[in-house]
């Protein structure tokens, strides 16, 4: 049975916390999981949440900042380690080529897997699978940072109704599909396109087109709002979104499940968990800038199911 969730192993931006490990997401994708930003700490939360090195085959990372990439070195490690039998592919800004070599081979270790290195250096398709399509885009940072996003090819969905109008049934349900027509009956008279789910991640970033472009139509947008509206001047000026900014372009784009993470140490409760200064006000204000889709405030260790198709 094919599992698509997104596990979140840590929410921190910048420094842990008490309660928040660095950032550390896994999407698990039918029979492939893909590690977003592995920051410090991501191989122990990978333990806690039940995720082993055998469940990687990308790790796609946004940017060399510590908190998005700390974590490279042991996650690399513990692949090697575990001798996964399949190839792992890395995908991270070309301009940070320097960081990953030196996070890659931090200390010795022996090599045991084929580690593919495929570094960005531009807007566009990244990697193409059976089962989908990924893209980078090009966001707004202080250092180079590129989001990611994850779509299937779209199907078909077939019509009982239509099927039934023209006396289709059985294997020749089968045959019209692979091939196209029956008896003067086309695919198109008896199914509809089945749009394939896109899956969006979106980190460190001021608003900008590569941030549109990215969560446009997702059925599950991952995105950074390290802080709260009132602070958004220090958003602007470090590169980053509030939960508002964040919860317009999800409204605007159509997105059906908003998940705010990359929250700023200053506040100590995003989820409103508990009775904190900050609680729910990432959830209130992503509501009061008139988001109406699902919505989680992620917090570390979350399984967050990827919406069924529409």
């Amino acid at each position: 049975m094919s599992v698509r969730e997104l596990v979140v192993l840590g929410t921190a931006s910048q420094v842990p916390t008490r309660h928040r490990n660095h950032n550390g997401y896994l999407l698990r994708w039918d029979g492939e999981g893909l590690l977003f930003d592995p920051g410090e700490g991501t191989q122990r939360q990978m333990l806690r949440a039940g995720v082993a090195a055998h469940d990687l085959n990308r790790i796609c990372v946004t940017h060399f900042h510590g908190d998005h990439s700390l974590g490279l070195a042991g996650v690399i490690q513990r692949v090697n380690l575990d001798r996964v039998p399949h190839e792992v592919t890395a995908h991270y800004p070309k301009s940070g080529q320097r960081f990953f070599d030196r996070l890659r081979y931090a200390t010795a270790y022996r090599e045991t897997v084929a580690l593919t290195e495929a570094p960005v250096a531009e807007d566009g398709v990244i990697a193409r699978t059976a089962g989908y399509t990924l893209e980078a885009r090009k966001l707004s940072h202080p250092v180079e940072s590129y989001g990611y996003l994850l779509t299937e090819p779209d199907g078909r969905r077939m019509l009982p109704d239509r099927l039934a109008a023209h006396g289709i049934k059985g294997p020749d349900v089968g045959r019209i599909q692979r091939e196209g027509s029956l008896n003067g009956v086309s695919l198109d008279d008896i199914s509809e396109v089945r749009r394939g789910q896109r899956f969006a991640f979106v980190m460190d970033s001021r608003l900008c087109d590569g941030v549109h472009a990215l969560a446009d139509g997702a059925d599950m947008l991952v995105i950074e709002s390290t802080f709260l509206d009132e602070d958004e001047q220090l958003a602007v000026e470090h590169g980053h979104l509030t939960a508002g900014q964040a919860a317009r372009v999800a409204r605007d784009v159509g997105v059906r499940h908003l998940v705010l993470t990359h929250f700023s140490q200053r506040y100590s409760d995003p989820g409103g968990t508990s009775r904190t200064e900050s609680g729910g006000e990432f959830e209130r204000q992503a509501r009061a800038a008139g988001y109406e889709g699902e919505l989680t405030v992620a917090h570390d260790l979350l399984r967050v199911p990827v919406p069924k198709r529409r």
